[in-house]
């Protein structure tokens, strides 16, 4: 039986993190986290392009022209959307998971989704390099991990 698996260790291609200007203080952390973890993974900072949004909702439509673009192993999506008095999480969490997807699947590039989700503030800082460790450092480490994959699978 043949059995594929990536590295967390490969410095090879480029990489683009997406990250959102909105809840700054927490995408911050996340940005720090990924840059922790593509730096344990051995991908230099000079092989890292960094694009900022407006929002979560913004993250998809980058990403995918990122990944479409030919230039980069894997795009990591960072941001949070923190639950408020209104409907508008719902709408912004869904389409913002929706979209990530889609833009992996329709480019065949892997686009990370490391936008945090959460019913609150504390919430996302604890998922933001408080006592739930870093997301941000875990969708660095992901996005290293599913581009050497798609390296050794077989076909395109």
């Amino acid at each position: 039986m043949a059995t594929y698996e990536g590295s967390k260790s490969n410095s090879d291609g480029r990489f683009a993190i997406v990250a959102s200007r909105f809840n700054h203080d927490v995408v911050k952390r996340l940005l720090d986290g990924a840059q922790d973890g593509f730096k344990s993974s051995r991908v230099t900072e000079d092989s890292i392009d960094l694009i900022w949004v407006p929002g979560s909702f913004e993250i998809p439509l980058v990403a995918q022209r990122l990944a479409s673009s030919g230039k980069y192993a894997a795009v990591v999506c960072l941001g949070a959307v923190i639950r408020g008095d209104t409907d508008h999480y719902d709408f912004i969490a869904r389409e913002a998971a929706r979209g990530v997807a889609q833009a992996g699947l329709t480019t065949g590039v892997p686009v990370i989704f490391g936008i945090l989700t959460c019913a609150t503030e504390e919430q996302a800082l604890d998922r933001a390099g408080g006592k739930e460790g870093n997301k941000g450092y875990d969708a660095a480490l992901a996005a290293v991990e599913m581009a050497s994959l798609l390296q050794k699978l077989p076909g395109k």
